[in-house]
C-alpha cells in the first residue's frame, strides 16, 4: 500500500464513478453526479466532505472522531468530513465516495450500476 490517499486520489476515484463531473465551486473542487454534488475537497486538501445521513453521520463522528467530524457550517446539512490521513487505504476512500455518490445519483444510474450498490460487509 502506498501511503495515505491524497487530493489527487480523491479526484481519480471520484471521477471513475459513473456520470461524475468535477466543478470548481467556493474555490475548491467539487464532484457531482448528474449535477448533484456528492463530494468536495476543502482548501487545505487534507479532508473531503461527503454526503451522509445525519443519524449515521453523528454515529460516525462519535465512534471515530479521529476520522470523521462535522464542520460547523455543514452541521444543518447531511454532510460529514473525512480526514484523508485517517483512511486505511484507497479501498476505504472508494467506499466512502461511492456511498456518497449513491445518495446523490438518480435512480436510473443506481439501476444501471448495481456493482456500486451497498458495500458488502467484510
Amino acid at each position: 500500500m502506498r501511503g495515505m490517499p491524497d487530493a489527487e486520489d480523491v479526484r481519480r476515484v471520484a471521477l471513475a464513478l459513473p456520470d461524475t463531473t468535477e466543478k470548481i465551486a467556493w474555490n475548491m473542487p467539487t464532484f457531482r453526479v448528474a449535477g448533484k454534488m456528492f463530494a468536495t475537497v476543502p482548501e487545505d486538501e487534507t479532508s473531503i466532505a461527503v454526503r451522509c445521513p445525519k443519524e449515521e453521520r453523528d454515529e460516525l463522528a462519535l465512534a471515530e472522531p479521529e476520522k470523521f467530524w462535522i464542520a460547523d457550517h455543514e452541521a444543518q446539512f447531511a454532510w460529514v468530513r473525512v480526514r484523508l490521513s485517517a483512511l486505511e487505504d484507497e479501498g476505504e476512500l472508494h467506499d466512502i465516495l461511492a456511498d456518497s455518490w449513491r445518495q446523490a445519483a438518480p435512480p436510473r444510474l443506481l439501476d444501471s450500476h448495481p456493482e456500486l450498490g451497498l458495500p458488502t460487509a467484510d
